[in-house]
């Protein structure tokens, strides 16, 4: 087995403390680096980068002027490693999330190799307080903020590929500013998508929603008693955005719609997902298709469950306590990568 490792993060900060934080970071983690110059372009055009982010979320203009601080390198490189804006094209990745008895739970499935490491519970006086995981420092792959919304993304396509705003910045956005559905889809309405993408959004009223979002349009999904979401467009609308085998995300699609344990609680549900005897567990991480980790959280409780892949600790999170400023104890998550 390979080993996984992620940061915890617990920032009181402001947006630019926040980026230095980023930038000390990445002169611990020189690969991280590294890596993010060979897979982000050298430039991208910054005025409409930041115009975009003047409009949409000018904190985080905030936090890349921090980190350009703490590397040492001109604003627009540090845009190019790490806005979000204009990246190039993703390999297919995985993603199945399940709201269901007042639980957001979640599986995120792709590559080590592009993985940040990192679990962030941030607040600032900018924005919602947030905890997930972070996907190229600044954005997240899913996450909860203390108003009770969850959200994560789960690829689609690369159909109708533009420049445009990276889904993990999308997330990013919806958690610093969003108390609901509502609010998460009108945002989401807005912003200019570079691809095909779903994002399950969750909040503590109940409702519940796949949004389906193009670089041309916007759909929305509601769920009733609950709601699945994989790695396809189920409405009429955007399913011609479809990749042409879309066999998994349907065959994880029908298994969670035809779920016949409705009773189960955040800690059963959590173990299911995690667990590498499950449908919705993969282990094929040399192709870009193994499970990174699961995120769960209880809309009644406000207790967040999380852990690595192979994980035989997760870490249990108050999160209405650590919004009133009680910090947790531990400082990383440990996993292991099973063998496919």
């Amino acid at each position: 087995m390979t080993k996984l490792q992620a940061q915890i993060w617990q920032l009181r900060k402001n947006s630019f403390e926040i980026g230095q934080e980023y930038g000390l970071f990445l002169k611990k983690n020189p690969k991280i680096l590294e890596i993010y110059k060979q897979v982000t372009k050298p430039e991208i055009d910054m005025r409409n980068m930041e115009a975009i982010y003047l409009e949409f979320a000018p904190y985080l203009l905030e936090e890349l002027h921090g980190l350009a601080d703490t590397l040492e390198v001109s604003l627009a490189e540090a845009s190019a490693l790490f806005s979000g804006y204009d990246v190039p094209k993703t390999k297919a990745m995985g993603c199945t999330t399940w709201i269901h008895n007042d639980v957001y739970t979640r599986n995120y499935d792709f590559s080590p190799l592009l993985y940040d490491g990192i679990f962030s519970l941030i607040q600032s006086k900018n924005n919602y307080a947030s905890a997930g995981y972070n996907l190229q420092l600044i954005g997240r792959h899913d996450g909860i903020n203390e108003k009770g919304l969850a959200i994560g993304f789960h690829f689609v396509s690369n159909d109708g590929y533009t420049k445009g705003v990276s889904p993990w910045i999308s997330c990013r956005m919806v958690l610093d500013q969003c108390a609901t559905v509502e609010e998460a889809v009108k945002l989401l309405e807005r912003i200019p998508h570079a691809n095909c993408y779903n994002f399950s959004i969750g909040d503590k009223l109940g409702n519940k929603a796949a949004v389906e979002t193009s670089p041309e349009k916007v759909k929305v999904r509601l769920g009733q008693d609950s709601l699945a979401c994989t790695n396809h467009f189920i409405t009429e609308a955007m399913s011609c955005n479809n990749r042409a085998n879309i066999e998994g995300s349907l065959k994880r699609q029908r298994h969670l719609d035809e779920w016949s344990y409705p009773n189960m609680q955040q800690q059963e549900l959590f173990d299911y997902f995690r667990a590498d005897s499950s449908p919705l567990f993969f282990t094929d991480y040399d192709n870009f298709f193994g499970t990174l980790h699961t995120f769960s959280y209880s809309f009644k409780d406000h207790f967040i469950m999380t852990c690595l892949a192979g994980s035989d600790k997760p870490l249990l999170v108050d999160f209405k306590k650590w919004v009133e400023g009680e910090n947790i104890s531990e400082t990383v998550l440990m996993g292991n990568m099973p063998k496919a």
